[in-house]
């Protein structure tokens, strides 16, 4: 490491116009490979293909064809659904739908498939026809058999009704998601505009499955588009500021811009998608990469005020930050790779991006930022003395107090990493969107008005072909609905059930005593053929019985429920099923709030090994790389004490972590070591190379190094924190969370770190005591 330190910064100034030209020449051809980017807008992305729950998924939708959705939601503003002109726009509204693309079925109160006996005939027709010609009697016979019916009530209908819907079934060819999802969308946002200007005392909300799609990739839009340019803005202000040269500033735009060009290039060339996750990947790259240029042109500008030549003052900055900024760059890069172990796609393409921009950074940064800044007019301003004072007074108090800090950061530490246990895992998936955006907005007005788009499906299956037709398959069926209608966590509950004990009411003469199960299976069987045989085009039972009619759905729509709410229901029902439903011989469960309230778990069981691996090579590279394995031992502690009180502080203060936030300690973790390492390689060149005690050696890295730290960590915190001002939540709260970490990381830098060193490495014998000795060893 030495030879480099000493040959590599030679080689570098000595041939700055070939590593101009050679970096611009890389960096472009890289870029080339942005124009394979795509965006892959739908929630699938968020699973591997052996997920459990996805498996789980993609059978039922084979089964039962796929079920997602756009629900067109009709909020009347006299607030009453059942009045002639509701209803007519609700009845034009189900025509219009079905041009909708990709459209495969419109369920709405107009078409819903009523039936009634006359004679001895079973007449099957809309519920609803010729609505502006309704009288108030047919009105409220319509409105009395739409809320006894409890395949409409709470689904497409609310129980007041106040607010009615539309549920569009959408079938998207995977090929084609991306680019048809908002197509679709579009569209039917076309529809609705056009509905709202004719009738505006109406208003209307769109949500569902493909909504919620179309809204994940509007959302990487919006951070690529908003996010990252207002980074980019602030960064480079705060640089000006911080750093005092525009130069400077602007050379580190240009080794990070670089960076970025070149890793969003390379991801196109890997083939990997844009997705609302892994679109944050510029913005981590370009406030990770500011950390090596900052450290660079710091020392280099040091150098200059202090009177040496602009070459030997850059070649200095390199001998001395080698070393530091290598390591810091291979922590970081472990850490991000490190991301690969999460059971989320998205966040091992963001750990594979940004490991891919922090290489490129640190490549730049020690050969074109040296290459620019020694080229380019650079004139730094006189550096006013204030910064040097605030560090050596830091850097006083922390020596004078070291015990006092030591055993008080260490009791704040404690209590507040006491309160990990407050965090709660739970993804809530419509909470991944803010209120401002009109997919929440909608969902958050459905879930207060109409019906939950939570759902889970149960498929029970027979023992047999035709199975169910079976009375006692049947009443077993009925009997788990009821069960489930009962739980406090439904909202609706479609069963087949419903349907026959329609049918069989119906077929005596719609009396009400018998709305019951048919006792035989020739009769069920009978009254399903005359049903089915009855229904029009797209609105069949396959999306509630399957091809051979062995099994059927059972389609529960939750509230709002946690992760861990819905995976105690989804086993007590199926424990219900074992104990209570003897002819059901198999029963799968399936839906997205299943799949996302189980990612979460695996996801922080995958990145607790990812974590511990990560902790384990960075751990080995300091020993090694430092020499010491006492040196490396303590940095341990200031490398984890930030990530844990940083979720000790959320537990106190939010209580909730889901999958976005169960990879910050991977993503934190390489960012974090960067400040250890800058301090602690000029804690030991102290001692080393000057002979100073740990005491001195502490005054000296604050006075080299805590400028450095102070900048880099701010511009780190508020370019994460911008992070968190995006209105998706998994890139909003990583942000956010990552902003507390890093915070932390340097508060531990300055006031623990120290102490510990001064507490494990001091030799009362050769402590400095004298002050004028103490300036005298730093001067």
């Amino acid at each position: 490491m030495n030879w480099l330190e000493t040959q590599i910064p030679k080689w570098v100034l000595g041939h700055r116009l070939l590593i101009i030209v050679a970096a611009l020449v890389i960096t472009a051809y890289c870029a080339t490979g942005a124009r394979h980017l795509y965006l892959d807008s739908s929630y699938k992305v968020f699973f591997s293909k052996d997920n459990p729950q996805l498996r789980a998924f993609e059978e039922m939708e084979r089964t039962y064809n796929k079920t997602d959705n756009v629900l067109i939601v009709i909020a009347p503003k006299s607030r009453k659904v059942f009045t002639n002109d509701t209803l007519a726009i609700v009845e034009e509204m189900t025509n219009d739908a079905w041009q909708i693309p990709y459209s495969t079925r419109v369920d709405s109160l107009t078409n819903f498939q009523h039936t009634e006996a006359i004679d001895d005939d079973l007449q099957v027709a809309n519920l609803v026809g010729d609505a502006h010609r309704l009288d108030a009697a047919q009105l409220a016979r319509i409105q009395t058999i739409a809320l006894s019916e409890p395949l409409l009530k709470g689904r497409l209908v609310s129980q007041s009704a106040h607010v009615t819907a539309l549920n569009v079934t959408v079938q998207i060819p995977a090929a084609e998601q991306a680019a048809a999802t908002p197509v679709v969308v579009n569209y039917i946002r076309a529809m609705v505009d056009r509905y709202r200007a004719r009738h505006p005392d109406h208003d209307y909300y769109l949500t569902g499955m493909v909504v919620m799609n179309n809204s994940f990739s509007e959302q990487s839009v919006n951070d690529l588009t908003g996010v990252m340019p207002m980074s980019f803005a602030v960064m480079f202000g705060l640089l000006i500021i911080l750093v005092g040269s525009f130069f400077g500033s602007l050379s580190t735009v240009v080794v990070i811009g670089a960076s970025v060009a070149a890793a969003m290039g390379i991801t196109g060339m890997l083939g990997f998608p844009i997705t609302s996750a892994s679109a944050s990947a510029p913005t981590v790259i370009l406030t990770v990469a500011i950390a090596n240029c900052v450290h660079i042109l710091i020392s280099y500008y040091q150098g200059v005020q202090n009177g040496a030549q602009r070459l030997a003052a850059m070649e200095e900055s390199l001998r001395v930050n080698f070393q530091p900024v290598t390591l810091a760059s291979a922590t970081t890069t472990i850490g991000f790779l490190t991301l690969n172990f999460s059971e989320v796609p998205p966040f091992r393409m963001l750990g594979t991006i940004v490991a891919i921009g922090v290489g490129f950074a640190y490549i730049l940064s020690i050969t074109l930022l040296p290459s620019l800044i020694t080229l380019l007019p650079v004139k730094p301003k006189r550096r006013t003395p204030l910064n040097d004072i605030l560090m050596e007074r830091l850097a006083e108090f922390v020596i004078r107090r070291r015990r006092t800090l030591l055993f008080t950061m260490g009791a704040i530490i404690v209590t507040t990493i006491a309160n990990i246990p407050r965090n709660e895992l739970n993804d809530v998936f419509v909470h991944y969107f803010h209120p401002p955006l009109d997919f929440r907005t909608a969902t958050d007005f459905t879930l207060d008005n109409l019906t939950g788009i939570y759902t889970i499906n149960y498929s029970l299956k027979s023992a047999d072909s035709g199975g169910v037709n079976d009375p006692e398959f049947l009443r077993d069926v009925e009997a788990f609905t009821s069960w489930a209608r009962q739980r406090p966590e439904t909202v609706h509950v479609h069963a087949f059930t419903d349907i026959m004990k329609r049918l069989n009411k119906n077929m005596h003469g719609d009396a009400l005593q018998w709305y019951r199960l048919p006792g035989e299976r020739d009769l069920a069987a009978q009254y399903l053929l005359l049903y089915e045989m009855s229904l029009p085009y797209g609105l069949d039972l396959n999306n509630q019985i399957n091809i051979d009619k062995s099994g059927t759905k059972v389609s529960m729509t939750l509230r709002l429920v946690s992760s861990n709410e819905l995976i105690a229901f989804d086993k007590q029902a199926k424990a219900w099923l074992e104990e209570n439903a003897s002819s059901v011989i198999d029963n799968d469960s399936a839906g997205t709030i299943a799949m996302f309230s189980n990612i979460g778990r695996r996801n922080i069981r995958a990145m607790l090994i990812g974590t511990t691996l990560a902790l384990v090579l960075i751990s080995i590279l300091l020993i090694v790389a430092l020499r010491s394995l006492r040196i490396g031992i303590i940095s341990l502690i200031p490398n984890l004490v930030p990530a844990a009180v940083g979720f000790g502080l959320w537990g106190i203060f939010v209580g909730e972590v889901g999958i976005a936030l169960s990879v910050v300690t991977s993503l934190t973790l390489g960012i974090v070591v960067d400040d250890t390492v800058h301090f602690l390689s000029k804690y030991l060149r102290a001692k080393r190379e000057l002979g100073y005690n740990p005491e001195q050696s502490v005054r000296y890295a604050f006075k080299t190094v805590g400028r450095a730290l102070l900048v880099t960590s701010t511009v780190l915190v508020i370019g994460f924190s911008i992070l968190a001002t995006s209105l998706f939540e998994l890139n909003a709260g990583m942000g956010l969370l990552t902003a507390v970490v890093i915070a932390i990381a340097l508060i531990a830098d300055f006031l623990f770190l120290p102490p510990l060193l001064m507490k494990f490495e001091e030799d009362p014998d050769d402590a400095i005591t004298d002050p004028s000795e103490r300036r005298a060893a730093v001067a």
